[in-house]
């Protein structure tokens, strides 16, 4: 009932969360975007109407549409109605919002913009008291980060005023390659200091994601077991159910490897293969995951050949849908060679890791939405019942759910009452289930992280450059082979036929996923 309550009700001060910002004011370019409406705005409503924002916060809306105020707080409050986990919104609630909200109409590349907008910002700070302190939101295509970056330079924003602070959250893709992430590196460290930079994977906003860590490291049960002399392999699956929909001229340009690979699965993989770090913080995290990085196995032109599978979906059904296939999307070349699924094999040479391999696979058109990482331990070493009708015995498979249903389920054999069988059963934790309550969106975690100048869940300069080092080479030995016969697999299969080929040389498979079970 307190959650209809207006924000300055003393009834509403019990939900106050100990975890709250200082005032400050949201710039986000790039705001009459797609991820302003269904993002970054519900998860701030959110954030206030469980009082977690600090009074006087505000958001400024930076873009060149011909819109005002009014107009701007009526997309952001239709973008709220429309994709709010928390629903439809609170009427006192909004107009406490709406009021710290607004709408500054200026081209990204226009000097006289940045001087207006600083104006603004210190009119902001007199009247709602934010005390200089800023978070400038890069929610535009990644052609525009530099001319931003710049210009934020050359008006003096770089730094805030009256002793505030200022912190930059630049989404993804931060780069193509090594050489242009580096470059975009020294262009906002020409204008930021390396603190200042929050890189944004909203990917490790997701509970479960976060709750790897303390999975592993709040737990004694499961690190004993957690390396190579344990674990057979490790399979790492993002998959979606549907296709480019409206981004294909932006998808033709970036595939699967660079979309998700690069930056969701690789993440996942550092927070399952690092070491535990010396501490919790941002800087201890984000080191043990570059460890990992640096330990994985560069692959060579004629490893990309043997440890890669590359996929493009063709014409299907998802779900009992057709799905066109992906060069009849718009803005996608009729010849196109952009894969819309990858697989590949990794290995870490560390002493945890050595001789275990990490798959990681990742496509568009697949026939569930569904991701989770899965560890599969080793048989045991000697098989008791070989030679009884209890013979068929499956590994044992820690799987962590992403999505859709968060959670982590641990498989094991039982005996199956009044038979002489062996049957896998399951131990189900759901976060819903267990706790009665609907996980936070992601940017809800990761806004409220940088407005508290906690970086730990963003990714660091050396970390997302080691990435692209790692990523770089696939792409290199993919662009000096021949063409691949696309599109090679149906909307609403698991991917190309290769695929099953590449794992099944191992002696392995792909885990059948449903979204809901082992």
């Amino acid at each position: 009932m307190n959650d209809t309550l207006p924000l300055d009700n003393p009834l509403r001060s019990g939900l106050r969360l100990s975890r709250t910002p200082e005032p400050c004011t949201m710039v986000i370019f790039g705001a009459t975007g797609d991820l302003t409406s269904r993002k970054l705005v519900p998860a701030l409503y959110n954030l206030a109407r469980e009082r977690r924002l600090p009074g006087g916060f505000s958001v400024v809306g930076f873009a060149r549409r011909e819109w005002d105020d009014e107009h701007f707080r009526t997309v952001l409050r239709d973008g709220i109605n429309a994709n709010s986990r928390s629903g439809p919104v609170e009427s006192d609630l909004w107009a406490s919002f709406a009021e710290g909200s607004g709408f500054h109409r200026a081209s990204f590349d226009d000097p006289a913009g940045y001087a207006s907008l600083k104006e603004r910002l210190a009119a902001i700070d007199e009247q709602r008291g934010t005390g200089g302190n800023r978070v400038f939101y890069l929610a535009t295509p990644p052609e525009a980060y530099p001319t931003i970056i710049q210009q934020l330079g050359a008006a003096g924003l770089g730094r805030s005023p009256n002793g505030g602070w200022t912190r930059i959250i630049v989404e993804k893709p931060f780069g193509r390659d090594l050489e242009s992430a580096r470059a975009l590196n020294q262009t906002l460290l020409a204008v930021f200091d390396e603190p200042q930079v929050y890189r944004i994977d909203h990917y490790l906003g997701k509970e479960t994601v976060q709750n790897l860590l303390v999975f592993r490291f709040a737990n004694g049960i499961f690190e004993p077991l957690w390396d190579r002399r344990s674990v057979d392999h490790v399979q790492i699956t993002v998959a979606e159910s549907i296709g480019v929909e409206d981004r294909g001229g932006y998808y033709d340009s970036s595939g699967a490897l660079r979309d998700m690979i690069q930056n969701h699965l690789t993440q996942l993989l550092c927070l399952v293969a690092m070491e535990p770090p010396i501490a919790y913080d941002a800087d201890a995290v984000r080191d043990e995951k570059v460890k990992v990085l640096r330990a994985i196995r560069p692959l060579t032109p004629d490893e990309v050949a043997r440890q890669t599978v590359r996929g493009q979906y063709g014409p299907g059904n998802v779900s009992g849908r057709p799905l066109r296939g992906y060069r009849e999307e718009r803005g996608v070349a009729p010849g196109s060679q952009t894969e819309t699924f990858v697989a590949l094999k990794l290995f870490i040479e560390s002493w945890r890791w050595a001789g275990v391999p990490f798959y990681l696979r990742s496509g568009k058109a697949l026939p569930r939405r569904v991701s989770e990482i899965a560890i599969q331990f080793k048989t045991v070493p000697t098989m008791l019942f070989a030679d009884t009708p209890m013979n068929d015995i499956e590994p044992n498979v820690l799987a962590i759910k992403i999505q859709p249903d968060e959670g982590i389920t641990l498989k094991f054999g039982s005996k199956v009452p009044g038979h002489q069988q062996i049957r896998p059963v399951t131990m189900d934790f759901r976060y819903g289930t267990s706790f009665g309550v609907a996980s936070p969106e992601a940017y809800e975690r990761l806004l409220l992280d940088c407005m508290l100048g906690d970086s730990t869940l963003f990714t660091r300069r050396d970390e997302v450059e080691a990435s692209w080092a790692l990523i770089t080479p696939i792409h290199q030995g993919w662009a000096a082979g021949p063409p691949c016969p696309f599109p090679n697999y149906e909307a609403g299969l698991w991917g190309p036929a290769e695929a099953d080929a590449f794992i099944a040389r191992d002696g392995r498979a792909w885990r059948r996923l449903s979204g809901t079970h082992l």
